[in-house]
């Protein structure tokens, strides 16, 4: 975050809520750019984010891919449901034990203009089921997709990259999970801004 300063980006996360730390959460954002994550992680660091991430990510990257790998997250082939649905299970199973936050991007993949695609659900359904006790905290992420508009090289310069947490809302409480995704969806999407 402090290299991308230099070019004059600036970052906003704002939380007005008073989040219980030592809970599971479900951390849902919409997904613009790799530079959602490490934001989310410094912000959201008391609450020990940890990801759902394409197996590709795994290698490559120094020490982001050896944290995907070894640091609680999990490593997902998106093209297997075999493989991602039994690995995002256990992944849930953790979360729900050691009382961490699991980060999803139902989109699947970046927005790489900043309009978001429709949410998948069947990531947010198994993570539902194995983190019942789960708090829900939708984020809304505008302008990190405008770090990388040129492709990797060059880099976009001053992009004013914002986080907006939502109302959180206990899991335990909603009866109906379909209609929960979809309010998810409805709330992290009406405050992207174009």
């Amino acid at each position: 975050m402090r290299c991308t300063n230099i070019l004059g980006t600036r970052y906003t996360f704002t939380n007005p809520y008073d989040i219980e730390p030592n809970q599971p959460l479900i951390i849902v954002a919409n997904h613009q750019s790799m530079y959602d994550i490490p934001p989310i992680i410094w912000y959201m660091r008391k609450y020990h984010p940890k990801f759902i991430s394409k197996k590709e990510l795994g290698k490559g990257i120094p020490s982001v891919s050896f944290n995907l790998r070894h640091g609680g997250s999990v490593l997902i082939d998106r093209k297997n449901p075999k493989q991602s649905l039994p690995a995002i299970m256990k992944f849930g199973e953790y979360i729900e034990k050691n009382h961490r936050a699991a980060v999803i991007f139902p989109e699947g993949t970046r927005s790489k203009n900043g309009k978001p695609k429709a949410f998948q659900t069947k990531g947010l359904e198994v993570l539902f089921k194995k983190i019942p006790s789960a708090t829900i905290v939708p984020i809304t992420i505008n302008n990190s997709w405008k770090l990388l508009k040129y492709g990797k090289y060059p880099m976009g310069l001053g992009a004013n990259v914002s986080f907006t947490v939502h109302k959180p809302i206990k899991l335990a409480s909603v009866t109906d999970k379909q209609e929960l995704i979809k309010n998810i969806e409805t709330t992290i999407i009406s405050s992207i801004k174009s």
